[in-house]
């Protein structure tokens, strides 16, 4: 399947402003099933932007605007090829002694840990232990822990922010594709599952049954032994395959965030997305 997207964001501020300095996330690099065909990142008004892979292999963006502006667009136009989903028997049977491995145990170490977005929190284990307990593979672990995120909690806009906590969310039981992604990461890495959160977006297709399919969309990412990093989405209940284009990875959303920035001026400040994913 071949997918094309246009990702746009405009800051339009209220007063001029200075001293923009801005990092992106919005150009995939090739990943296993998903071949890059073109990608193209534009900044209005016009300046230089750097390009260089980040701590996670991920392409990243970097401009700074020093002089005086009132409204900062940014957007990036992107091709893709992707390849249907196959994992083997082999990888959905593994365990967790799969994960023994030193050249796996150093590859996934990161995604074991507490992050920014991510704690150690002794409900979320529980939780998860309770979940797992009587599942044998990573595979069938995931997938449940996926389904019960999708079945538990409530899609709902609004009542988070970008800057909610794992904790927060798990306690109210509703979010969005961020916070679903966040708890996931929580709920794995508490019974030694290494998971780490996927940035990207997703095709709906023409049956519009999808959540997530008109912005920027986050999913989680489990190494399965074998296979390698495989996404489950717990806000659709379904693994990511071809209709899910990523762009970036990294420990939780900190590390892919799209657009981070920072100016001098005004806080009166009026941001506008616009993303539409299409099949090519």
């Amino acid at each position: 399947m071949k997918l094309s997207v246009c990702h746009r964001t405009t800051f339009n501020y209220a007063s001029p402003v200075t001293q923009s300095i801005n990092t992106l996330h919005l150009e995939p690099r090739t990943f296993p099933y998903q071949k890059t065909i073109s990608a193209l990142v534009r900044v209005i008004p016009p300046t230089r932007v750097r390009k260089f892979t980040d701590l996670f292999q991920n392409i990243t963006h970097h401009f700074e605007l020093p002089a005086a502006h009132i409204r900062l667009e940014i957007e990036s136009r992107i091709k893709v090829h992707n390849l249907p989903l196959d994992i083997s028997q082999a990888s959905r049977e593994a365990t967790l002694a799969g994960y023994d491995d030193p050249s796996i145990r150093e590859l996934t170490w990161p995604y074991l840990q507490e992050s920014h977005w991510v704690s150690r929190h002794p409900e979320v284990w529980r939780q998860a232990l309770d979940i797992t307990r009587s599942l044998p593979s990573v595979y069938d672990q995931a997938s449940a822990l996926m389904a019960w995120i999708h079945q538990e909690f409530r899609y709902e806009t609004g009542v988070t922010t970008a800057n909610t906590h794992l904790e927060e969310a798990f306690a109210m039981k509703c979010g969005v594709c961020q916070d679903f992604t966040h708890v996931m990461l929580g709920l794995c890495r508490a019974v030694g599952i290494p998971a780490r959160y996927a940035s990207g977006y997703l095709y709906n297709g023409p049956r519009d049954t999808l959540v997530g399919a008109q912005a920027s969309h986050a999913w989680s990412e489990v190494y399965l032994p074998g296979a390698g990093w495989i996404g489950f989405d717990p806000t659709n209940n379904t693994l990511a395959d071809e209709r899910y284009i990523k762009i970036s990875v990294g420990r939780d959303y900190d590390d892919v965030a799209p657009v981070r920035g920072s100016y001098n001026g005004t806080g009166h400040c009026r941001m506008e997305v616009q993303v539409d994913v299409e099949k090519l």
